[in-house]
């Protein structure tokens, strides 16, 4: 749900308004059902595969679109100081934080301005490049289930490589529903400390009304299956996926769950849809905070207000303030279509 966002890079021409429109709701919100995986009684599918783990250091970028020029002359690239497993926490941050990118993007695409910030703030950093096929150059294409899957053994690698006994998880767009899928149907909570979905979509969307359309039409679903992808159209509001993500409750016991979403997100519809609910769920609104900052959807990993606020949620005690300055609506979207379309 992003750049190399849930539509922008299959290379559907943005400049096609009507073809445009169809293509960001389907990846934003359309479901359809899939392959059953195992629960977290169960062992890995059969046909796991790993997520790769970029390590090669690249430089900090100002958005997405940058981001995606460096990565396509360092395809194996990594935010700088992301994937140190020679990384030891402190006693102040005792838990590694682990980064999940988006649809269709990567861990650098997504996170190339996030993580060296928080390795700067003291953090040992880590981020995967999961759902892609093989020899993929870009991620979070696939079945989200076995996402979930790709996350578990890297959490159990860098638990180990560190000695810590958590890690902190921080989900963007669809990198909230997979950690939050680890979390909730894997098993995985005891293993997390504090779950933090940015720009969740965590009961998925209808994108304006759009989507309850395209799912009265037989095969549409298909389609949008094919012109952008499995784990794209996953995220439907009502969708398979969804309801047994949010089955039994939107949270367990255990973690702390936060969101941070916007009022203004270009792809989670309706906007209330973001929130979880739950006595052990806090759900923090940007313009709540800033509300001269209509940072929506695409933008919110690149928000300065945004990074000081995530090291704030991840490290209360050592919180820098964040400096409110203004936005304007639907920045970050020129530079996502022009990188899904380059």
């Amino acid at each position: 749900m992003e750049q190399p966002s849930w539509v922008l890079g299959r290379g559907l021409s943005q400049l096609r308004r009507g073809a445009a429109v169809l293509a960001v709701v389907a990846s934003a919100v359309l479901g359809t059902a899939a392959g059953t995986y195992p629960g977290a009684a169960s062992a890995q599918p059969s046909d796991f595969r790993a997520a790769e783990v970029p390590t090669e250091q690249g430089p900090p970028q100002p958005d997405h679109l940058a981001a995606a020029w460096y990565q396509k002359q360092h395809p194996r690239v990594v935010p700088t100081g992301t994937n140190d497993f020679g990384c030891t926490p402190d006693a102040e941050r005792p838990r590694p934080v682990i980064l999940a990118h988006g649809t269709d993007s990567s861990a650098y695409s997504d996170y190339s301005a996030i993580a060296p910030r928080l390795a700067a703030a003291g953090f040992c950093v880590f981020a995967l490049n999961y759902g892609g096929a093989p020899g993929a150059l870009s991620y979070g294409t696939e079945d989200l289930r076995a996402s979930g899957w790709q996350l578990a053994a890297f959490v159990d690698q860098v638990l180990a490589a560190t000695g810590a006994a958590q890690v902190d998880l921080v989900g963007f767009s669809q990198g909230a529903n997979v950690t939050r899928y680890y979390t909730n149907k894997l098993g995985g909570a005891p293993n997390v400390g504090r779950w933090v979905g940015l720009a969740s979509p965590s009961y998925g969307g209808v994108m304006y009304g759009l989507v309850p359309i395209a799912q009265a039409i037989p095969g549409v679903l298909q389609v949008f299956e094919r012109v952008t992808s499995l784990a794209a159209v996953q995220q439907a509001q009502g969708s398979p996926v969804m309801t047994e993500l949010n089955a039994g409750g939107d949270t367990v016991p255990g973690p702390e769950y936060i969101t941070v979403g916007s009022r203004v997100d270009e792809m989670i519809q309706p906007f209330g849809n973001i929130a979880l609910h739950g006595p052990n769920a806090r759900n923090i609104t940007l313009q709540d905070l800033c509300a001269a900052d209509l940072t929506g959807h695409f933008h919110l990993v690149y928000d300065p207000f945004v990074q000081d606020l995530l090291i704030g949620v991840l490290d209360p005690d050592n919180a820098p303030e964040p400096v409110c300055t203004p936005v304007p609506l639907g920045t970050g979207i020129p530079q996502v279509v022009i990188a899904g379309n380059s």
